[in-house]
Parts: structure tokens; C-alpha cells; sequence
């Protein structure tokens, strides 16, 4: 490997805090609507996501910006990038 390769883009995803599982740790839910391959009928499909908050600022029901990264646990591989909006 004489010449260094560079990374392909990082997955960047955008969901609400549903827990704040921990020290450091979120889970975020991302909701998905997408239309149904035969029948054609728009369907939600969700999935929780569990994140790395390095400085805990993300509060319950905020809307955040996440980043995919290397492995940090046993579950967490993503990363929080910044805050979109605060909860009301």
C-alpha cells in the first residue's frame, strides 16, 4: 500500500432523541416513509440508532444530526454531529 486511499463519504442520518441511555450515550429514532414496492401505499419504517454524545448536550426529543464512525461499544457506530432543534 504505497499510496494512501482515500475514504468513501461517511452515512449521515437526522432523527429525534427517544432515550438517553447513559453517560455519553443517546438513542436516536430514525423515521423512514417510503412507498410500497406492489401495493404503492406510503409506509413509515423506524429504527433506533444508538449514539456516541461526547459532551451529553442532546436533551429528550431533539432533532439531531448523526455520523456514522468506527465502532465506539458493542452497539454504538454512530456519532452526534450537531443539533437541529432543540425540544419544545
Amino acid at each position: 500500500m504505497a499510496e494512501a486511499t482515500e475514504r468513501k463519504a461517511r452515512k449521515v442520518r437526522q432523527g429525534v432523541v427517544a432515550s438517553i441511555s447513559g453517560d455519553k450515550s443517546i438513542v436516536v429514532k430514525i423515521t423512514e416513509r417510503k412507498r410500497h414496492p406492489k401495493y404503492g401505499k406510503m409506509v413509515n419504517s423506524s429504527k433506533k440508532l444508538h449514539v456516541h454524545d461526547e459532551k451529553n448536550e442532546a436533551g429528550l426529543g431533539d432533532t439531531v444530526r448523526v455520523m456514522e464512525c468506527r465502532p465506539l461499544s458493542a452497539t454504538k457506530r454512530w456519532r452526534l454531529v450537531e443539533i437541529v432543534e432543540r425540544a419544545k
